[in-house]
């Protein structure tokens, strides 16, 4: 009883956050969208954001949103294999079936309590399968070291990219558009680097002492760890492979996101790219799907970036969330929690001597 009422403060307070957040957010877009619908000449009565957000929904080419969808459901095909490689060498063939429906529920489980996906992922995957859910829980750690250093990749693509347009902006907002602040930012930032980065080297024995580098020493020593795994793999690049489709197939669903809007349709990759690194990390956040700093990064970037109108950068951003994050989300959950006990109801796993041996 108690863990179900932990649980349930835990989903209030995640959807809380998140919505706080969305209303910040919508009432900034929308005292902007009735300054710009009054100076056309229309009442200030008849500009309502929220009339075109439904407008918007409504005028979406989901033609687009289904090749969004396909992209969503490839990917987790590739995040199954991805994990069965790493289930071999415990010598565990398990169904491929139970490992995508498992990755399913996660998702779904998201949705009300950020970050219990993955528990819940192992929970499912060991109960159908018969897998200490240890030894499952430690494969997934490892999936999830590999998709951060895939996040990471993909933020340096995108400053390599659009380096002169993300510059461009931090020269002009960091020196108020004088003449050579651009130039002096760039040397102050590095010579800041510089300086921290000396100051941590001749201090390394008494933060060494402190609990908050430690923890961070930990964290790297897990990441290594999980590094080290993926070379002791039967076939890695394989492993490789499917860990990078993964994230193209995320930037991809960005892209294609873009094209089923008017407004953002002619965006290229690299914007894409830019919008898609930025928007990921206001998944970060313990809110349903990252609800709220989903859509204000995404609308930040749109607008500052590549000067999409702050409206409809706000519309196309909440046609990604609602419809992917969390609609794709949802009815996929739901459909897997539904044929995971149908499709394994007189199912066997094999032992693992078997398996081992086969």
């Amino acid at each position: 009883m108690n863990k179900t009422i932990k649980n349930i403060l835990q989903f209030a307070l995640s959807l809380g956050l998140g919505s706080t957040i969305l209303y910040f957010v919508y009432q900034n877009q929308s005292k902007s969208y009735v300054a710009e619908c009054v100076a056309k000449g229309n009442a200030a009565e008849a500009c309502d954001l929220m009339d075109k957000l439904v407008a918007d929904f409504q005028q979406t080419n989901y033609g687009w949103i289904a090749l969004v969808m396909l992209a969503f459901l490839v990917s987790n095909y590739s995040r199954t294999a991805k994990w069965m490689i790493l289930l071999k060498p415990l010598g565990y063939r398990p169904r491929f079936i139970n490992g995508y429906l498992s990755i399913l529920v996660a998702y779904f489980t998201n949705l009300f309590i950020p970050r219990i996906g993955e528990v819940i992922r192992a929970g499912v995957f060991s109960k159908y399968e018969k897998i200490p859910v240890e030894k499952v829980m430690g494969t997934i750690v490892v999936d999830r070291v590999v998709d951060v250093l895939c996040l990471l990749l993909a933020f340096g693509l995108a400053l390599l990219f659009e380096f002169d347009k993300l510059w461009g902006y931090i020269e002009e907002s960091g020196g108020g558009g004088a003449a050579g602040s651009g130039s002096n930012l760039k040397w102050i930032l590095l010579a800041g680097f510089a300086a921290v980065a000396g100051l941590v080297f001749l201090l390394r024995k008494q933060l060494a002492q402190t609990a908050i580098f430690q923890k961070i020493l930990k964290m790297v020593a897990g990441f290594w760890e999980g590094i080290r795994t993926v070379g002791q793999l039967d076939r890695p690049w394989l492993f490789v492979f499917h860990s990078l489709n993964i994230w193209v197939l995320y930037f991809l669903m960005t892209w294609l996101g873009f094209k089923a809007f008017g407004p953002t349709s002619h965006l290229d990759m690299r914007a894409a790219l830019t919008v898609f690194a930025f928007g990921t990390l206001g998944m970060v956040i313990p809110s349903p799907g990252g609800m709220g700093t989903f859509q204000g990064l995404v609308t930040g970037v749109l607008t500052l970036f590549y000067g999409i109108n702050g409206n409809d950068a706000f519309s196309v951003a909440n046609i990604i969330f609602f419809l992917i994050q969390i609609g794709l989300n949802a009815v996929m959950g739901l459909i897997a929690l539904v044929l995971l006990p149908v499709l394994n109801k007189n199912y066997e796993p094999v032992a693992v001597d078997e398996r081992a041996g086969s």
